[in-house]
């Protein structure tokens, strides 16, 4: 899947993908932060880690959004929410292409 058909899937009722990490990146361009979360919370893989990161980076817990990262093995993200999302979910949409 390419971003353009996953943005578009937006106006759907359920994700396309059944990753966690994608659908947690799903459910916060839909705004729902506390889904999206869930979809990470738990998970100890690096894709989900990434996202876990980001989503606590958004909520404004930048020392949460820390501990992710490093776990993650990412360096933290300095621009614009809208700019990570994109560069993550453009990350997981290529590697589940392949």
């Amino acid at each position: 899947m390419i971003l353009d058909a996953f943005l578009e899937s937006l106006s759907a009722s359920e994700p396309p993908d059944p990753s966690p990490p994608l659908r947690a990146l799903w459910f916060d361009a839909k705004g729902d932060w506390n889904a999206a979360h869930k979809c990470v919370d738990d998970k100890a893989d690096p894709q989900s880690m990434w996202v876990h990161a980001y989503l606590h980076r958004k909520e404004g817990d930048l020392s949460n959004a820390g501990y992710w990262y490093r776990r993650a093995e990412r360096e933290p993200h300095k621009g614009p929410l809208d700019q990570e999302w994109r560069e993550i979910a453009e990350a997981l949409l290529s590697k589940a292409a392949s």
